[in-house]
Parts: C-alpha cells; structure tokens; sequence
C-alpha cells in the first residue's frame, strides 16, 4: 500500500522548476493526442508554440490575448496570498464590460478623448460592485465565497444576453444581439500603428510592478499575506480579518472590471453575447502557474495566450476542435498540481498488518499485533 508522506523540507529549486516540468509533461501529452487524433505532433506543436510568435503581427495579438489574462492574473493572486478563493473573475470581468459598454453607448461624435477614461474608471467601479456583493455576503454571513463568486458569473452573462438581446440592441443591427459599434473617439488607445495592442499592455505591466511592491514593500500587503498564511497570528497582530476580505476582493474585482473595459472599447468594439471569453476561469491558471508573483504571472500569461491563439489556429489549419485550447489549460494544471504535490510529500510503502486468524480465542491475535501487549502467561510455581 502506498501512501503520501509530508517532506521535511521543501525543495527551493524545484518549488520555481515545478512549472517548467508541469509545461513539459502537458507537451508530451499534447504529442500523444495530436498522435491519436491523426495529426503530426511537430505540426500540432507548431501551431500552438511557433505560430504565435513567428512575425511581429502575430506577436501583437498574442499580447492582445495576453494583456486581460495578465491583469485578471494580478487581482487573483491578491485574493489567493490572502486565503480568499474568488472563483468569479469571469463575473467581474462580464459586469465591467457591461458598465463601460454603458458609458460608451453614451458617446457621439461630439464627444472628446476624456471618455476613455471614463470607460476604464466604469469598468473598474463594475467589476469592484460585483466582487462587492462576495466580500459583503462573506463578511455578513460567512457565505462561501467560492459558490457567491461563481454563481454570479451566471447572473452577469445572463444581464449581458438581457441588454444586448433588449434596451442595448443595436436597432440597425439586422436583429443580431449586439449593440452599435462604438464610436472611434471611444476607442482605446493603440501603441503601434498597424497592431491591436493598446495601451493595456503598459497597464498591466505597471500592474506587475504595482503589485510587487504592494506585496512585497508595504504593511499592508504583508498583512494581507499573514492573513492567509497564519489567521490566528494576523490577529495577534492585529490585523484586521474583514478588512483583508474587502481589499481582496475589491481588488481582485476591479482588474477584471478593468480588463472587460479594455477589451470592450478595445479589439471588440461593442457588446456582444460573446464578451464572456473565458478569462477570469484561464487566470486562475496563469496565477498558479505563475507561482503568485507578479514576474512569473507575466511569463504563465503569454504561454496561455499562446494556448488560445494555438487553439484557433488548430481549428483553422488542422481541422480539430477549438475546445482544444481548453484540453491544453486544463492539461497543464492538472500536471501543475501533481508536480506540486510531489513537492511537498514522497510516496512511501505502507506495510500492512498482517492479522492471523485463531479458532482457539484471542490469545494469538493478541500475540500478533504488534498494538497490543502481550499478555503475561503465570509460571508454575505461582499461586
């Protein structure tokens, strides 16, 4: 019998190598699949690590698909240092593009450029109203935040078919459900000519270093950490339990609000039932795989924007199915958490005890197990 005992010590270096090993594994598997499916793994690998990054045109889109995965990423690993498990990034990132859809709706030709902003700061108050509604239920009434979280993803993409299918349809639309397009003035700005990268990118850099100092430099990103680490020591400190609760989530809320405003007023250009993409559920992976820290999260989101570029491109070119992107991210943390649990234990033989069957009494079982004392026999002069 095998069993899973803890390591007395962590190993540094394979505690960093863990994702390397885990990508490595999900490209071996990924070869057996193309195999199976009758496709060349070389070209199938290809598709999904070569392709994106062979021109500078490819390169911007796989920042473009990398930039809201990134910023989603960073709110997570607030949440997820601070023992608070938002599930609902997906919800946020919905409810901001539905706000800052809102406030683009409202621009006309007359408008100046000030409405950017606007966009990103009703995108950042949206998704920081969704999160709102988990950190007060939790705080309130001790609700799982996990279930709140994602239940309400359900509830903003069905407010999004609500507006798109009603009072935002675009009446000159040919009865598709989506409202009009934006107006340029609207339009996020782009940081080179020709490309569909925008200033989000920069954003979610600065985001990066934001978070490393917040995290890393300041009181309360380390009362945030010993808060999910050790409670009981965070209120010996005097830490406040509630308040780390409210930063988490508000925090963790307002980059996915901030993500759907760029992606809205960016490569989308208006509401459409298709704004939910997948994002807030594919950073949960990038954050694990980026091991919580803000450089490594860089790195996990463009491997993962790579997978959904790779997954469109295997439906184009290889004629297999788009769901192919999520088999890739999902691959990738499962192998991510089995290399982690070896991490942290060893797989030891367990020896079973052998128990002997008597049709005498007891006597003997108790002579063998070893649980059990063994029982004193009188000797013969005894009284």
């Amino acid at each position: 019998m095998l069993k899973l005992e803890p390591r007395p010590q962590l190993s540094r270096f394979w505690s960093y190598g863990s994702p390397i090993l885990a990508l490595l594994i999900t490209v071996l598997i990924g070869m057996v699949l193309f195999a199976l499916l009758g496709k060349d793994p070389v070209k199938g690998l290809a598709v999904f690590f070569w392709e994106p990054i062979k021109s500078s045109y490819a390169l911007g889109e796989l920042m473009v698909k990398a930039t809201p995965l990134l910023i989603i990423a960073l709110g997570l690993a607030v949440c997820f240092r601070s023992n608070v498990w938002n599930i609902g990034a997906e919800g946020q990132f919905v409810f901001g593009a539905i706000c800052a859809g809102g406030v683009a709706l409202l621009a006309d030709k007359s408008t100046g450029s000030w409405i950017v902003a606007a966009i990103l700061v009703a995108g950042i108050l949206g998704g920081m109203v969704w999160a709102g509604i988990v950190a007060f239920l939790r705080d309130r009434f001790n609700a799982n935040e996990i279930l709140v979280s994602l239940m309400l993803v359900y509830v903003a993409v069905l407010l999004l078919g609500y507006m798109v299918y009603g009072p935002w349809k675009d009446p000159q639309g040919y009865n598709f459900p989506q409202t009009k397009t934006f107006e340029a003035v609207t339009q996020i700005p782009r940081l080179l000519k020709g490309s569909r990268v925008s200033i989000g990118l920069l954003i979610a850099l600065a985001g990066s270093a934001a978070l490393w100092v917040f995290l890393f430099r300041t009181r309360a990103g380390f009362a945030q950490q010993v808060g999910g680490l050790a409670p009981a020591a965070a209120r010996y400190a005097g830490f406040s339990a509630r308040r780390a609760v409210w930063i988490a989530l508000l925090t963790s809320g307002g980059a996915a609000g901030l993500a759907g405003a760029l992606e809205v007023a960016g490569p989308i250009g208006q509401l459409t039932p298709y704004v939910p993409a997948g994002y807030g559920f594919a950073a949960i992976i990038v954050a694990f795989v980026g091991r919580l820290h803000p450089v490594g999260m860089i790195f996990s989101a463009i491997l993962m924007s790579m997978f959904y570029i790779g997954g469109e491109l295997a439906q184009s070119r290889l004629g297999l199915p788009k769901s192919l992107t999520g088999v890739f991210q999902g691959l990738l943390l499962f192998t991510l958490l089995a290399c982690d649990t070896l991490i942290a234990y060893r797989i030891r033989r367990k020896a079973a005890v052998k128990v002997i069957a008597s049709t005498s009494g007891t006597g003997s079982l108790q002579a063998s197990t070893p649980l059990t004392a063994p029982v004193a026999r009188p000797t013969e002069g005894a009284a």
